[in-house]
């Protein structure tokens, strides 16, 4: 039986090299005991094909999936119920998980019983590189759920247990886009707490197709969806109000203008300078952008 069940929901990723970064980031950790359950989400003919020629590089890989689309929650859901690992860590199409990210996560979950899950901090790329990092609370409470999400959710690692006894995540058109938001708030009303490691172990892509992808249906559901779990959780008054309204508001605001106020709050302080990202002991290089703008684990410590 593997220690760890990693999880990822793949729906039209046509780009081999993006996906294959992602693949080699999780198959490469120093923790080497996992296996890598991937749901094929109804992707077209040419994506699957790709999915397929990745599964079979490396035994640990289970492919499964259907034809037809479902949507993240479905996907997960079914990596969840085909998982065989302690711990379940969470994973995307898109990003690179740091070498040690696993081992670090799993010790940490070893060592502290009372959280039923673990995040970390991020850095912040995209084809050009890493541009900035952001910072997760330590241990989030109910007034880190009003801005937004207080986990960033390809980095968590849950224990897989807290399955048996709470529904996975939501299968609803209103919580698409925010399936994790959703989950983690209603963990945390049935008592469970999460954490967040203070070491950057993940790198996150967010470029500018990040700011186009929810449209104002979706964040017109991800108001409802604040509206009841701010009620339930306790916080829609004095202010859980306002941040209702955060994803309205926000779609009245153009891309670019959202962009460039994420960019000026997230960027680093110091130059990003042209390095490697080494993805484990023999120095397996990961290129994290198709201009070879590059860093390795050493320069980000």
């Amino acid at each position: 039986m593997p220690e760890i069940s990693v999880i990822m929901g793949v729906y039209n990723q046509l780009n081999k090299d993006i996906l294959l970064q992602a693949v080699d980031s999780i198959l490469n950790q120093t923790m080497s005991d996992l296996e890598f359950i991937i749901y094929d989400d109804g992707s077209c003919r040419e994506a699957a094909q790709i999915l397929k020629e990745v599964a079979e590089t490396d035994d640990r890989i289970k492919l499964i999936g259907q034809e037809e689309n479902h949507g993240l929650a479905f996907s997960l859901n079914a990596c969840i119920g085909e998982a065989r690992g302690k711990y379940i860590a969470r994973m995307d199409a898109d990003d690179i998980s740091y070498p040690d990210r696993l081992i670090k996560q799993k010790e940490f979950l070893d060592t502290h019983p009372e959280y039923a899950w673990v995040g970390c901090c991020i850095d912040l790329f995209d084809d050009n590189g890493i541009w900035g990092k952001r910072s997760m609370p330590a241990a989030p409470t109910e007034e880190d759920y009003l801005r937004f999400s207080p986990y960033a959710h390809p980095t968590v690692m849950y224990r897989a247990e807290i399955f048996d006894t709470n529904q996975g995540y939501l299968e609803s058109k209103e919580t698409l886009r925010c399936e994790d938001y959703e989950i983690f708030m209603r963990l945390r009303m049935a008592g469970l707490k999460g954490a967040n490691m203070q070491e950057t172990l993940f790198c996150y892509r967010e470029d500018s197709s990040s700011f186009r992808r929810r449209n104002i249906r979706q964040r017109w559901n991800e108001a409802k969806c604040r509206y009841r779990n701010f009620k339930s959780l306790g916080i829609l008054f004095p202010k859980g109000w306002i941040y209702v309204l955060r994803p309205i508001v926000a779609c009245m605001v153009p891309y670019g203008i959202l962009e460039s106020y994420k960019r000026r709050k997230y960027s680093s302080m110091e130059k990003i300078k042209t390095a490697e990202v080494s993805v484990n002991e023999q120095e397996k290089n990961i290129n994290v952008s198709r201009a070879g703008v590059v860093r390795t684990v050493d320069g980000m410590r």
